[in-house]
């Protein structure tokens, strides 16, 4: 799992059929400091709660599409936690 910031959304018109009704978010990933890492990346929603600016937690690979409703699906990340508050120890 990593951290992730919610930057925007993303339209399809069209998707794959058992995509339709997914919310497709654009993540810019973060290091546990909260500093941006990498590119930003398309995440599916499979919590259908996550709007721009939250902070969030995503997987990749074989587990984002482990975390839809339908499990084969064609994504390669997808936002499984909305983040309420990150403590440093």
């Amino acid at each position: 799992m990593q951290l992730a910031r919610v930057t925007g959304t993303v339209v399809a018109t069209i998707k794959a059929d058992n995509m339709d009704g997914i919310r497709l978010l654009i993540v810019q990933p973060l290091t546990k400091e909260l500093a941006p890492v990498g590119q930003p990346v398309v995440a599916a929603d499979a919590l259908d709660t996550a709007g721009p600016g939250q902070l969030v937690y995503i997987v990749a690979a074989r587990e984002a599409a482990e975390a839809m409703p339908n499990r084969f699906v064609p994504v390669d990340h997808a936002i499984v936690g909305i983040v309420d508050a990150v403590e440093k120890l």
